[in-house]
């Protein structure tokens, strides 16, 4: 009856019925598993191109069109960046360093170039500040400091930590903005018994501290502004495993050709030992 309602012969229909999936549906459905299991790895936050190239990794080619679209079937979808909010403010009386970057963040090697800047986010129990220093490089964060105010003692840290965990390339770079914390005697000291010139941009311009805007861009959207926060303990647990289990180690960033900030040194250090010691 539904056959000849719908103006379908019954023999097509039986047809269907005993119809094998087609060579192009089994491999949608083997993709759509392994898409799973990327997007939930990644804290489910990748959109289309990361997922391409982690399937890429598991040598699983197919296009970002392709991605989407399942992804789309799916109903996952990656997250999207917002502009990030600095807590930095600037000391009037204090004496500012000269800008040796020029918005020209690339390095040749890891701990050549260092960023740094603080950022600030809400929890039940009030604001936690987290500071970070990240090696251009590779986009590592090399140090990072958690604390309940915003002090020249929370960027230090951070910069003591950087330096423990970064092989420091004579005449290093630290690049920051205007922030007191920044230009402190504290700060400064540290800067100089690790042999680190200090260098800052302009005045309230993102783009002369583009690559640390960037980093707090992605720690806003992909873990601070996807839930609330009861307590300062909770957050720095967070924020820990984000930075060293996931940012580090495992997210691949677009700058670095899909790969992670350590996969990426690593690479580096392998090809210097591969070429020798008569490589510059």
């Amino acid at each position: 009856m539904l056959c000849r309602v719908l103006g379908v012969s019954t023999s097509g229909y039986y047809a269907w019925r005993m119809h094998e999936p087609s060579h192009r549906k089994l491999e949608d459905e083997r993709l759509k598993t392994h898409i799973i299991k990327i997007y939930t790895e990644s804290r489910n936050t990748y959109g289309a191109p990361r997922i391409r190239a982690a399937l890429a990794k598991e040598r699983l080619c197919c296009s970002k069109k392709r991605v989407a679209r399942l992804m789309r079937e799916l109903g996952i979808a990656g997250i999207s960046r917002r502009k990030a909010v600095g807590c930095t403010k600037r000391d009037p009386d204090a004496s500012l360093y000269p800008d040796l970057v020029k918005r020209r963040f690339v390095a040749d090697r890891p701990g050549r170039l260092l960023v740094a800047d603080i950022t600030q986010h809400q929890t039940d129990e009030g604001w936690l500040y987290i500071a970070a220093v990240i090696d251009v490089f590779s986009r590592r964060v090399a140090g990072w400091a958690m604390g309940e105010q915003a002090t020249a003692e929370l960027v230090t840290k951070a910069l003591v930590m950087a330096a423990d965990n970064c092989k420091l390339e004579p005449d290093a770079i630290h690049h920051s903005d205007h922030g007191s914390q920044y230009t402190s005697y504290m700060f400064g000291r540290a800067l100089r018994e690790a042999g680190i010139l200090p260098s800052m941009g302009t005045t309230g311009d993102a783009y002369d501290n583009a690559l640390a805007e960037s980093f707090w861009a992605s720690l806003q959207t992909e873990l601070l502004d996807r839930r609330k926060w009861k307590t300062r303990a909770e957050l720095r647990s967070a924020v820990f495993h984000y930075i060293e289990g996931f940012y580090n180690r495992k997210r691949l960033h677009s700058a670095l050709d899909y790969t992670s900030p350590l996969e990426f040194e690593e690479e580096w250090r392998k090809k210097q030992r591969q070429e020798g010691p008569c490589v510059a």
